[in-house]
């Protein structure tokens, strides 16, 4: 992303108001370690993204992070896998990143060019077409439940087996079933514990990853 001096001020004022709520809410032991948060400064760069895209800073609870969700996704993209998206919102917003960084390839699950096919949404169709051709990418599911409930589907026939999943539809889905499945499956994913959502949240959280992949393999 192409910082601003106004983006600097945001962040920085985001910055002080999560500190400012933490120190009100610890405990007197976690605050005499003068600890501001407990997310490692890779999860904290994601957290602030989400929060400057959306300016809800209920965020910073409901944004998890799975095990190797992190090194995982920046050794994805810095080896340029494929990213398959599910709504044309979330491309536009990691669109300028992916240029300036890996030029990772980006198809669209509502885009694709697929035959009708009754029963299916069309991102549901559309992201299992393209997951069928890039088993091994980076899947973001952003806006539509049904794209989700496609690839968990594939990835319990053991079909496909992505290297990341970023999970944010603002639906009322199984999110807890889902995480199991994906644990059990040892798929890093980035998801969030709550009806929020939506594609402005999956490109912040994506385009934070774009970033901080492109200081660690730029």
């Amino acid at each position: 992303m192409e910082w601003h001096v106004t983006d600097a001020h945001s962040l920085s004022s985001i910055d002080k108001e999560i500190g400012g709520f933490l120190a009100l809410t610890q405990s007197p032991e976690n605050a005499s370690k003068n600890e501001s948060h407990h997310f490692s400064p890779a999860e904290y760069e994601i957290i602030r993204r989400v929060i400057y895209a959306t300016g809800d800073f209920e965020y910073k609870s409901i944004v998890e992070f799975s095990d190797r969700a992190l090194q995982a996704s920046a050794a994805a993209l810095a080896s340029r896998s494929t990213v398959v998206v599910d709504d044309s919102k979330v491309q536009a917003g990691i669109a300028q990143s992916v240029q300036n960084t890996f030029a990772n390839p980006v198809y669209c699950a509502v885009e694709a060019q697929t035959r009708p096919q009754q029963g299916k949404t069309r991102a549901a169709w559309g992201m299992e077409t393209l997951v069928k051709r890039y088993p091994e990418g980076i899947f973001v599911v952003g806006q539509a439940p049904t794209a989700l409930i496609t690839l968990m589907e594939l990835i319990e026939a053991e079909k496909i087996r992505p290297v990341l999943i970023i999970a944010t539809p603002p639906q009322f889905i199984d999110i807890d079933g889902i995480k199991k499945n994906l644990k059990e499956f040892s798929i890093p994913n980035i998801t969030i514990k709550s009806r929020k959502g939506g594609a402005t949240v999956a490109a912040a959280i994506l385009d934070g990853l774009i970033d901080l992949a492109w200081e660690a393999y730029g």
